[in-house]
C-alpha cells in the first residue's frame, strides 16, 4: 500500500521526461519539508515532556498534602481525646463568639433603625422628583435604580427585624410595625409607579427613554434573581435541616424575603395597560363607531415600535414581542366585539367589515406570524358583519318605510287638503323623494364594501321593501275607489281624484328613479351582479307601472260611475232624443280638462287611451244588450254616426284624428253591419271579422236588434255568417282587439260562480254549437224537400 502510494506520488512529479532536470529541485524541497516536521515533531514531543513532567510533580505535592492533611487530623483526634476535661471552655468560646456576632447585629439594627426615617425621606424626595418630571411616567425616571436599591436595603433590614421579633410580645412587634409603617408606603408607591412606568413601555421607546426601560427590567430581574434565592434557600433547609450558624443566618434572610414575582406583574402591567388604552378610545368614541374604526391605525405604529426599538431591550426569554402582539390582538378582539354588540349603525358595521380585511393583510407586511393572532378576530366571522348588515338595512328600511307608508296612507285617505302641487301643475306626494333618498343611502353604503355581492343583497331587500310598498298602495286605492262607489259622496272625504292623480305621478317618478338607480349601479360591477340588480330593480319598475296603471284605471272607473245612469240610456228610446252622447262628453270634459292639468303627460296618454278604449267599450256593450228591434232604422244609424262623430271630435282636442281612425275603425265597421241590406251583411262582415274574429254572438245580438228585420232574416243571416266562417277558417286573431274586452264582460256573471272551470265550458259550447249548427242544416234540407213537395 505504501509502495503504491509513493509510486503514484512520483509518477505525479515526473510526468514528463524533462521532468528528470527538475529532479535535485524536488530532493532540496522534499528535504526542507522533512526538515521542519522533524522540528514540529520534537517541538510536540519536548512539550508533552514537560506536560508529563509537570503532573508527575503535582501530583508528588497532593500525595505529600495529603499525607499532612492525615497527620493533622490524627494529631486532632489524639487532642480531642486527651482534653475531655477542657470542653467547656470550648463552649463558652462559642457562646461568645455568639454573643459577640449578635451584640454586632443589634448594633447595625439600632443605628439602620436611627438611620432609616432620614434615608426614606430620601426615597421620598427623590421618587416624588421623577413623578413630578416632564411626561410623568414616560419621562427619563433617572432615580429610578437609587431608590430601588435603598429601598432593597431597607426592606431587607425590615424583613429580617420582623422575622427576628416573631417570638416577641405583641406590643413589641406591634411598636416595630409602626416604625417600619413609612417605609412600607414608600415601598408600596415605587412598586406602583414601576408599574405605570411599565405601562408607558412603548410610548418611553417612542419619546427616545429606552434607558428608562433599561433600569426597569434591572430592579425586575435583580427582585426575579432574589426571590430564586430565597426559594432556593427555603428548599434547601428543608431538605437539609442545616444547623450551621451561618446557614442558620441565611436562612432567616430567606425566610423574612416576600417573593414578589415583579416578571408576572410587569407583564401584567403591560398588558393591562394595553387594555386600558383600547377602553379609553372606546369610552372617548362615545358611540362614533366610525371615527373608533378610522382611528385604529395607531395598532400598526405601535406594532413597528414594539418589533423594531422595544423587543432589543429585553432579554430574549421575555419574548416580549409576541407577549405585546397577543395583548394588542386580544384587546382588539374584545373591543371589536363590544362595538358588534353595541349594535352600530349600517355604514359603522361596513367600514368594520373592511377593516378586519386590512388588519389581516397590514400584519401579513408586517411579518406578524398567523400564530400570534388567535383567536382570529370576531372569531373568523367578520363575514357575519355583512348578513348583520343587511338585516340591519332590512329593518331600518321597513321601519323607515312604515312610518312613510303610515303617514303617507293617512294623507291619502282622510284628505283633510289637497295633495302638494309642483311648479309644472303636476300633484304629488313627498313619499317618494325621502324613500328613493334612503334607498340611494343604503346603496352607497354598500358600495363602500368593494363587494359586488353586498350590494346585490341590498338592491333585492330594496326592491322587495318597493314591491311591498306598491301592493299596499294597490290595495289602498282599491279600497277607497270602492267605497268612493259604495258610499254617498257625503260619507267619503273629498278629493279622492286628486290624490289618486298624485299617487300616478309619484309611481312614474319612482319607476324614474329606480331605473336611475339600475343605470348608476350596473357599471359598477361585474356582469354576475349586474343581471341580479337589473332583473331586482326591473321588477320594481314594472311594479311602479302596474301601480299607476291601476291609477288610470281608477280614474276612468270615477269618470263612469258619474256616466253610469246616462250610460244606462244608451240604445233606449231616450237615447233617440240625441241628449246622451252630449252629457258623456261634456261629463268627460270635465275630468279631462283637470287630468290634463295635474297628471304627467306620459300617465295622461295612456289614460286617453283608455278612457277612449272604454267609452268604446261602453257603446259596443250597450249595441249588444240592446233590445230585439230596438233600433229604429235608419234614425238609429243616423243617431250612432252623430254620437261617433261627437265623441271622435272630444278626443281630436287630445290627439291626432289621423290616430284616432285607428281607434274609431271598429265603430265604423260596426255601423256598416248595420247600414247593410240582409244580403250584403257579409261583405260588410268579412273586414270585420278578419281583424276582431268571428264574433257571432255580437253581431247576431246587433242583427236582432234591428227593426227593419225579422227572426227568419236574421236567422239566415248568421247561418250564411257561420257557414263561412267554416268555409273560411276564420278565427280568432293573435292579438286580442276591443271585441274580445267586449265578449269578455258578457262573461263576468259566469266568472263569479264558483267551482267552474270556464274552458271546459267553453269548449262543450264550441262542440255543441257545431253539432247544433249541423241538425240546423238538416233541419232546413227537410224543411225544403217537404216544400218542395207540397
Amino acid at each position: 500500500m505504501a509502495s503504491t502510494s509513493a509510486s503514484s506520488a512520483v509518477s505525479e512529479v515526473l510526468r514528463q521526461p524533462d521532468d528528470l532536470l527538475k529532479l535535485a529541485a524536488y530532493r532540496k524541497k522534499l528535504l526542507k519539508e522533512k526538515g521542519a516536521l522533524d522540528a514540529k515533531l520534537a517541538a510536540g514531543v519536548k512539550t508533552q515532556l514537560d506536560a508529563t513532567r509537570e503532573a508527575l510533580l503535582r501530583l508528588q505535592s497532593s500525595r505529600a498534602a495529603v499525607a499532612m492533611i492525615r497527620e493533622e487530623m490524627l494529631a486532632v483526634e489524639k487532642l480531642k481525646v486527651g482534653a475531655e476535661g477542657e470542653g467547656d471552655a470550648f463552649d463558652k468560646i462559642t457562646r461568645v463568639s455568639t454573643v459577640h456576632r449578635n451584640l454586632a447585629q443589634t448594633t447595625k439594627m439600632v443605628n439602620n433603625l436611627r438611620s432609616m426615617s432620614d434615608k426614606v425621606d430620601s426615597m421620598i424626595s427623590l421618587l416624588d422628583s421623577d413623578k413630578n418630571q416632564p411626561g410623568g411616567s414616560a419621562g427619563p425616571s433617572s432615580n429610578l435604580l437609587f431608590i430601588h436599591f435603598q429601598l432593597q436595603q431597607l426592606e431587607a433590614f425590615r424583613n429580617e427585624t420582623l422575622h427576628q421579633a416573631k417570638k416577641a410580645e405583641a406590643g413589641e412587634r406591634q411598636v416595630l410595625v409602626d416604625w417600619f409603617a413609612k417605609l412600607d408606603r414608600v415601598g408600596q408607591e415605587f412598586e406602583a409607579w414601576l408599574w405605570e412606568i411599565a405601562g408607558k413601555v412603548v410610548e418611553l421607546v417612542r419619546r427616545g427613554n429606552g434607558g428608562t426601560v433599561v433600569r426597569l427590567l434591572k430592579v425586575v430581574e435583580f427582585e426575579g434573581k432574589e426571590d430564586e434565592k430565597a426559594v432556593a434557600l427555603r428548599l434547601v433547609r428543608k431538605v437539609a435541616g442545616s444547623t450551621d450558624a451561618a446557614s442558620k443566618f441565611k436562612s432567616m434572610q430567606a425566610n423574612a424575603r416576600v417573593i414578589k414575582n415583579y416578571r408576572h406583574k410587569l407583564l401584567d402591567a403591560m398588558k393591562a395597560s394595553v387594555r386600558a388604552a383600547f377602553q379609553r378610545q372606546l369610552e372617548d368614541c362615545q358611540g362614533d363607531f366610525l371615527g373608533l374604526i378610522e382611528e385604529l391605525g395607531w395598532i400598526y405604529k405601535d406594532i413597528i415600535r414594539i418589533k423594531d426599538d422595544v423587543d432589543p431591550l429585553f432579554p430574549s426569554d421575555y419574548e416580549i414581542a409576541p407577549f405585546l402582539v397577543k395583548a394588542y390582538h386580544t384587546s382588539l378582539n374584545d373591543t371589536l366585539r363590544k362595538v358588534v354588540d353595541a349594535a352600530p349603525e349600517a355604514k359603522a358595521l361596513l367600514e368594520l367589515h373592511a377593516w378586519i380585511k386590512e388588519y389581516r393583510v397590514s400584519m401579513k407586511e408586517l411579518e406578524i406570524p398567523s400564530a400570534w393572532l388567535q383567536p382570529a378576530l370576531l372569531d373568523g366571522k367578520s363575514q357575519d358583519l355583512i348578513e348583520d348588515y343587511v338585516k340591519l338595512i332590512v329593518s331600518k328600511l321597513d321601519e323607515w318605510t312604515t312610518n312613510l307608508m303610515r303617514e303617507e296612507t293617512t294623507k291619502f285617505q282622510w284628505r283633510t287638503r289637497e295633495p302638494e302641487e309642483g311648479q309644472d301643475g303636476l300633484f304629488g306626494m313627498e313619499g317618494v323623494v325621502d324613500f328613493f333618498q334612503l334607498v340611494n343611502q343604503q346603496c352607497d353604503l354598500a358600495l363602500d364594501s368593494n363587494q359586488g355581492a353586498v350590494l346585490a343583497r341590498v338592491v333585492t331587500e330594496s326592491a322587495k321593501v318597493m314591491r311591498r310598498v306598491q301592493q299596499e298602495w294597490l290595495s289602498v286605492v282599491a279600497e277607497e275607489a270602492r267605497l268612493q262607489a259604495e258610499k254617498k259622496p257625503e260619507e267619503v272625504p273629498g278629493g279622492l281624484v286628486e290624490y289618486v292623480i298624485a299617487l300616478a305621478n309619484d309611481q312614474l317618478k319612482s319607476a324614474d328613479h329606480a331605473e336611475a338607480l339600475s343605470a348608476r349601479l350596473e357599471q359598477l360591477v361585474s356582469e354576475k351582479y349586474k343581471a341580479v340588480i337589473s332583473a331586482r330593480l326591473n321588477e320594481a319598475i314594472d311594479g311602479y307601472l302596474d301601480v299607476a296603471k291601476r291609477c288610470t284605471s281608477s280614474l276612468i272607473e270615477f269618470v263612469f260611475n258619474d256616466l253610469r245612469p246616462v250610460t244606462k240610456e244608451l240604445i233606449t228610446s231616450t237615447w233617440y232624443s240625441g241628449q246622451i252622447m252630449p252629457q258623456i262628453v261634456e261629463t268627460m270634459r270635465d275630468y279631462m280638462n283637470d287630468y290634463q292639468a295635474h297628471l304627467n303627460p306620459s300617465i295622461f296618454e295612456i289614460l286617453l287611451e283608455d278612457l277612449l278604449d272604454a267609452l268604446l267599450i261602453s257603446y259596443l256593450n250597450a249595441l249588444r244588450r240592446a233590445p230585439s228591434r230596438a233600433l229604429r232604422m235608419p234614425v238609429a244609424i243616423q243617431r250612432i254616426k252623430g254620437d261617433i262623430s261627437m265623441a271622435f271630435d272630444f278626443f281630436a282636442q287630445y290627439k291626432r284624428p289621423e290616430d284616432l281612425e285607428v281607434n274609431f275603425e271598429v265603430m265604423d265597421q260596426v255601423v256598416s253591419m248595420l247600414s247593410a241590406g240582409s244580403q250584403m251583411v257579409f261583405m260588410d262582415y268579412w273586414s270585420f271579422a278578419k281583424k276582431h274574429g268571428p264574433q257571432l254572438a255580437f253581431v247576431e245580438a246587433i242583427m236582432k236588434a234591428r227593426d227593419d228585420f225579422d227572426r227568419v232574416v236574421v236567422q239566415d243571416i248568421m247561418d250564411t255568417l257561420r257557414r263561412k266562417v267554416r268555409e273560411e277558417g276564420i278565427t280568432d286573431p293573435p292579438e286580442p282587439t276591443i271585441m274580445n274586452r267586449v265578449t269578455a264582460q258578457s262573461t263576468k256573471l259566469l266568472e263569479r260562480l264558483p267551482n267552474i272551470n270556464l274552458a271546459n265550458i267553453s269548449n262543450l259550447a264550441g262542440t255543441y254549437a257545431g253539432r247544433l249548427q249541423d241538425y240546423g242544416g238538416r233541419v232546413r234540407d227537410m224543411s225544403d224537400q217537404l216544400r218542395d213537395r207540397l
